[in-house]
């Protein structure tokens, strides 16, 4: 369930349209390492005290969950935004602690059950993307999510890097199954095939990269069994294979084959995470020691002068050592990338130890983590609960193996249930956190009977974690944004755009301070945005007397550090 569960939930619900996928991660992943760890404690095996290298990644996991809540309290990140970072990374500490005991504490039969689920999740989610492909009317949003790219997959995750991502996770499943003798070669060779045939589908990239990975695994790793090493092999194969059948079926349909259109159009072929990421180095110049604040990327990218900016509103650098370089600094992030690093290598070297079918499956477990590691790369998968905490597991599978497996004292008492515990709490947050998302999902999608718009937004804003959704629809529904200055100036920390950006402009300028009004109209206009047009044309009417503020540039310079509220 927590393997399967949260990538085929199509059903959504506004301000978010995987907020659901990622309640379900946390409900599903926090009832299993419930489970997992109390079967474990009964197991003999090591000491509960966890080794050197589980502290590796927990340190980095406990650094950033401090540096979210801190820029918080110290900083200007609405609280509703800390909150779910440090949540977040929080239950992904859990699971790492549940997956080191799941191995070290002689529970590695956990692992074909896993593995088997994500197999389960993959053939689903492929065939989800064939619905979308090949009888995209038969996509109706509540079972299959419709897709908004023309003739290419997305999956339920409505995102094809993250359906790509999920297909290899499901691919890596088949190996050990395969080494285990779960699955025959036959069959194994065949669902290979399958999650390849999605993962072409989906025209990523991004899995074009992973399916090189997956070979480059059966070319090095000679202690895989043949069979294995072959089906690994044959993946190139599989993708030409699948290559050519969907191209024949678009010349014989006069079909769209989204994938092929994909990789042949023109222009930026980073699709603008060139130009996102040389923006990122010059805040890092700007900002080297300490950084922007965590969380706050988009906020000071946005409102700082880039003329060549990327037209899209980007609230991620596509980059996880930029990500973290800009928001934290180079000291803190040059630390935590060391440990994370640290943490990888000895997951490797850890992996190694494990002989047998029960080593293919760890192997299997840090292979699933490099290519998230990979993924990170290019986009930001981990900011994901889907993604961030099986991922979060396999690392801590990766960390416990190797370990002695011999009984102690400690093996019993309030050690064993302290990750049991956290699990529960794991899942009774990610329970909550539903019940909070209601509180703004009202002011979105209201029912037939709802209360007046003030006060449904008045009551979102109250919410424990998603207050800053009540916030945005507060200062974009407002004639007056001036009146309600600091709702905008929350809203505006956690995804500027088009809409929040005139209001905020507008807000300024109704409080007489123009400057910032015309700071921020400059910026917008930065960003080349059809939605803005309307409100520039109000400067080609020079007729009707002064002209408005967003037609003056701003004659005094300001840095995005003034935009910060009180």
């Amino acid at each position: 369930m927590a393997s399967t569960v949260p990538a085929l939930i199509a059903f959504n619900e506004p301000p978010s349209s995987t907020f659901y996928n990622q309640a379900a991660a946390a409900v599903l992943w926090g009832l299993f390492a419930a489970w997992s760890t109390a079967g474990a404690a009964a197991q003999p095996g090591p000491r509960w005290g966890a080794p050197r290298a589980v502290w590796a990644l927990a340190l980095p996991l406990l650094l950033l969950a401090g540096s979210s809540l801190a820029s918080s309290v110290w900083g200007h990140l609405p609280i509703t935004l800390g909150r779910l970072s440090a949540l977040s990374l929080l239950g992904a500490l859990v699971m790492v602690g549940a997956g080191w005991a799941a191995v070290a504490r002689g529970q590695g039969r956990v692992l074909p059950a896993v593995f088997a689920a994500w197999l389960l999740v993959g053939v689903l989610s492929t065939a989800i993307g064939v619905v979308q492909v090949f009888a995209p009317e038969l996509a109706d949003g509540n079972v299959v999510a419709r897709t908004g790219l023309l003739g290419r997959a997305v999956g339920n995750l409505r995102q094809p890097n993250h359906l790509s991502s999920l297909l290899l996770w499901s691919a890596i499943a088949v190996v050990p199954l395969l080494e285990a003798r779960r699955l025959p070669r036959v069959a194994a060779g065949l669902l290979m095939g399958f999650m390849v045939f999605g993962i072409t589908l989906s025209g990523s990239r991004t899995g074009l990269v992973g399916m090189a990975v997956l070979t480059l695994w059966g070319l090095v790793d000679s202690r895989l069994q043949r069979p294995a090493r072959g089906v690994l092999l044959a993946v190139p194969l599989m993708f030409a294979a699948s290559w050519a059948v969907m191209t024949y079926w678009a010349g014989q349909t006069a079909k769209t084959f989204g994938a092929a259109l994909h990789m042949a159009a023109g222009g930026d072929i980073s699709s603008s995470r060139f130009g996102i990421w040389r923006d990122t180095l010059s805040l890092i110049r700007m900002h080297p020691w300490s950084g922007v604040g965590w969380g706050e990327f988009n906020f000071a990218w946005s409102v700082t002068p880039f003329p060549q900016r990327p037209v899209a509103f980007f609230d991620h650098t596509h980059n996880l050592p930029l990500q973290l370089a800009v928001e934290l600094g180079l000291p803190l992030a040059a630390l935590v990338l060391g440990l994370l690093a640290w943490a990888l290598w000895q997951g490797w070297q850890r992996s190694l130890q494990v002989p047998g079918a029960e080593g293919a499956g760890v192997r299997a477990a840090f292979m699933m983590v490099l290519m998230m590691a990979l993924h990170s790369q290019l986009e930001y998968p981990l900011w994901y609960l889907y993604f961030l905490l099986p991922t979060a597991w396999a690392w801590g599978v990766c960390l416990g193996a190797g370990e002695p497996a011999t009984a102690t004292p400690a093996a019993s008492g309030r050690p064993a249930l302290l990750l049991p515990a956290a699990g529960l709490l794991t899942m009774v947050v990610g329970l909550a956190a539903m019940q909070d998302y209601r509180r703004v999902v009202v002011i979105y999608a209201p029912p037939a009977d709802a209360s007046p718009l003030s006060q449904r937004i008045r009551q979102g804003q109250d919410a424990w974690l998603f207050g800053h959704q009540a916030d945005y629809a507060a200062a974009t529904t407002t004639d007056q944004p001036g009146l309600l200055m600091p709702a905008v100036q929350r809203a505006a920390h956690n995804l500027l755009d088009t809409r929040l950006m005139i209001a905020w402009a507008k807000a300024y300028a109704e409080q007489g301070d123009l400057e910032r009004a015309r700071h921020l109209a400059d910026r917008l206009r930065e960003f080349r945005n059809p939605n803005s047009d309307d409100f520039f044309a109000e400067c080609q009417n020079t007729q009707r007397g002064p002209l408005p503020f967003q037609c003056t540039p701003a004659s005094v310079p300001l840095d995005w550090r003034d935009f910060r509220a009180p």
